[in-house]
Parts: structure tokens; sequence; C-alpha cells
């Protein structure tokens, strides 16, 4: 008996966003059949549902470091369960991820949701520097092999290099882009308006720009 497809397996910016999501914050259950996804932000959560097109109700989940419970949903589809595993994801992927077969063309959006999942961006003021402003967008995994792969994809595409700080104390790889190289990545991910996408992140990154067109405007 065929598998029932719920999802449509095609892709598209929407689903390599998911892609990128499922990377970082998803889950494969190891029963072969349903994938998880639980973020601390219940929008995103809404957005993962809104993209794949599904209605399945969204729950509360411990996390497994803590007794706090975090906006989880979970679906059911053997046949998009196993094109995962022919794009590279497995059950307990956060160690042992490598390369993902993304295409270039959906590359972004994949690294959009990469970004909303586990992604960060900071910036501040250097007091050593007169008016200096700096800001880094950066992407962390516990997959030193994924880390790698990410850094090598983005470079080709674009040019720009990032940097990898050592290895912190829970073994987490981080990758991580200063300023120069920062606007060229977002004006990659986020391409145009209206993308799906955790909007207190972007909203973030938006400030942080103005503040350095202001920045760059005074000097001028």
């Amino acid at each position: 008996m065929k598998p029932l497809n719920r999802i449509k397996i095609d892709w598209s910016n929407d689903l390599a966003y998911i892609i990128g999501l499922i990377t970082t914050d998803g889950n494969l259950n190891s029963d072969g059949r349903h994938v998880d996804f639980t973020s601390k932000d219940i929008l995103l959560v809404k957005t993962f549902k809104k993209c794949l097109r599904i209605k399945n109700k969204i729950g509360l989940k411990t996390s497994g470091f803590s007794d706090k419970k975090y906006p989880h949903v979970q679906f059911g589809d053997v046949t998009f369960y196993r094109w995962l595993l022919t794009i590279g994801l497995t059950p307990h992927k956060s160690k042992t991820l490598g390369e993902l077969k993304i295409p270039d063309k959906y590359f972004f959006d994949f690294l959009r949701g990469h970004f909303d999942g586990d992604g960060c961006c900071y910036s501040y003021w250097d007091k050593r520097w007169r008016s200096s402003f700096m800001f880094y967008i950066t992407f962390v995994s516990a997959s030193g092999k994924h880390i790698l792969w990410l850094r090598q994809k983005i470079k080709r595409l674009t040019g720009i290099i990032g940097n990898l700080p050592k290895i912190n104390r829970d073994r987490i790889y981080q990758l991580r882009y200063a300023k120069k190289e920062s606007k060229i990545l977002i004006s990659k991910i986020y391409y145009k308006e209206k993308l799906p996408c955790l909007l207190r992140k972007y909203k973030k990154i938006k400030k942080i720009l103005n503040i350095e067109n202001k920045e760059n405007a005074r000097v001028m």
C-alpha cells in the first residue's frame, strides 16, 4: 500500500525555508513517519504550519534541558519523511548533520530558515574607535561538518568568507559574519518584502541597518 503523501514535495521558496527550520529546530522521529518542530516563538510555529499547509494542533513540549514548555507541532507523512532523508536530514541529527542537498536557487530561503531557527544578530558601539558601529550575523550548529558545509556554500554563492571562532565549552560551532559581509548576506536572505520569516529577528536587523545608514550619512 502506497504511503499517504500530505506535503507537496516540490522545491519552492517556502519549502526551502521550512527545510532550514527543520534543520535547526526540527526533529525526525525514529518511527520513520513523524516530523516535529519546536520553537520558543509561537509565531514561528504558526509560520511553519502555514508554509506546509498543515492544520495540526500546536501543543506544548518540554525542552530536553529544562522543564520549561515550548510551542510544538507534529505531523506524520512517510513520503515526506523519506524525502527528508534523501536530502541529508536524519533522526538525532544534531551532532551528525553534514551536507544537505539544497538547490542553489533556493539556498537563501533555506538559510533564512536556518537563521530563524538557530541564528542570531547583535550589534554594539566599539569604544576603541570614534563612532564605530559594529554588527554581526551568526549561525550555529552542534555539528562541525554541517557548519563547514554552510560556510563553503555561502562562500561559493556570495564570495564572502565569514569567521569560525573557537568551539565553546558546550561544543557548539559558530559561523560569524561581520558588518560588511553581513550586509551582503542580509540582502540575499531578505531579497524581497513579506517573505516567511521570524518577524522579531527581521525587525532587529532592520533597526541595525537603519542605525548603520544614519551613521554612514553622518560621516559623509
